[in-house]
């Protein structure tokens, strides 16, 4: 017990360190006092503290889907999730619905993102309710192609003064200009993360199968609907704030697994912290490698996370 506490006051030191770091670097130099005055000041820190945000909800919905589907290749983007949450979202935004409140964004991204994980899980069952992991992966990537290229359809006939309101997120940006919308994201993120870590147990029995899950009590039907839908409610929740940022919940939920154990009790909430760090980090890198020009931080994660993918790839492959 003590050292899973010290396990996680180091986590939450790491992420101090890296929030000081994101917000102590930039285009514009800010001294302490300046992070609480409006203009730059208070926009660093809104982005920092989505960026928590976000790190984390994508590191917990990667620890979901790995658990339900049993393989450390599965994530909300290579899914499709991300990429149905993005097309409804920018139709929430090409429409106009966005101005009734900030919580229609965040509902918009998860019809689409629930939508489009029942129709990839739909495409790969097989014969008996068979789920093959490879075929679940071929029908995300290729859902998740077919979406984005609807997207791009999409933005391409949009009037031209709403399309940059759907670019500026299209690539991953953590720049957010509505506080209601970053409290929005924040509730559903962390209400997902505490019942995540309230049900650990049963996504402990997932991974064993769902033969051992059901011998074991658990109403393997109902969980797995449950998990998919906080899944993707996390998933819709960020990719509306702030876009498009794959491999996050491949690359964390792998490696601290790695690190700690398989079991969601501690995986979940650690998952969550080291997910902050990680795209904090990423976001400072982001921003200063080729200042003042900013790369987005969905290139970012991708130059990380698609060599990753393929190394995990190789690995499980038969020999």
């Amino acid at each position: 017990m003590k050292r899973g506490w010290r396990l996680y006051l180091l986590l939450i030191a790491a992420l101090l360190v890296s929030c000081a770091i994101g917000l102590g670097i930039g285009a514009v130099h800010l001294s302490p006092g300046d992070l609480f005055a409006p203009g730059v000041g208070q926009l660093r820190l809104a982005r920092v503290l989505l960026t928590v945000v976000v790190g984390a909800g994508l590191s917990v919905a990667g620890v979901i889907f790995q658990a339900l589907l049993r393989n450390p290749l599965a994530e909300p983007y290579v899914l499709g999730a991300s990429s149905g949450a993005g097309l409804a979202a920018a139709m929430v935004i090409l429409m106009g619905w966005s101005v009734a409140g900030a919580w229609v964004l965040p509902g918009g991204a998860f019809v689409g993102s629930i939508l489009t994980v029942a129709l990839v899980y739909a495409l790969a069952r097989g014969s008996g309710g068979a789920l093959p992991i490879h075929s679940l992966l071929l029908a995300g990537v290729v859902v998740g192609a077919v979406l984005s290229s609807l997207l791009m359809f999409v933005v391409s006939i949009a009037p031209p003064e709403r399309v940059h309101n759907v670019m500026w997120w299209l690539l991953g940006n953590l720049q957010i200009f509505d506080w209601g919308l970053l409290r929005a994201a924040t509730v559903l993120v962390v209400c997902g993360l505490g019942i995540t870590i309230l049900l650990a147990r049963d996504l402990n029995l997932m991974t064993l199968g769902e033969e051992s899950a059901a011998h074991l009590g658990l109403n393997v039907n109902q969980s797995r609907v449950l998990f998919f839908i906080l899944a993707s409610l996390i998933t819709g929740a960020v990719v509306a704030a702030a876009g498009l940022i794959g491999f996050v919940g491949l690359i964390v939920p792998h490696s601290v697994r790695l690190a700690i154990g398989p079991d969601h009790r501690r995986l979940a909430p650690a998952s969550a912290l080291v997910g902050a760090t990680f795209l904090v980090l990423a976001d400072a890198f982001a921003r200063t490698i080729m200042a003042p020009t900013e790369i987005p931080i969905g290139v970012v994660t991708a130059c990380l996370g698609g060599p990753f993918f393929l190394f995990l790839l190789k690995r499980k492959r038969p020999v």
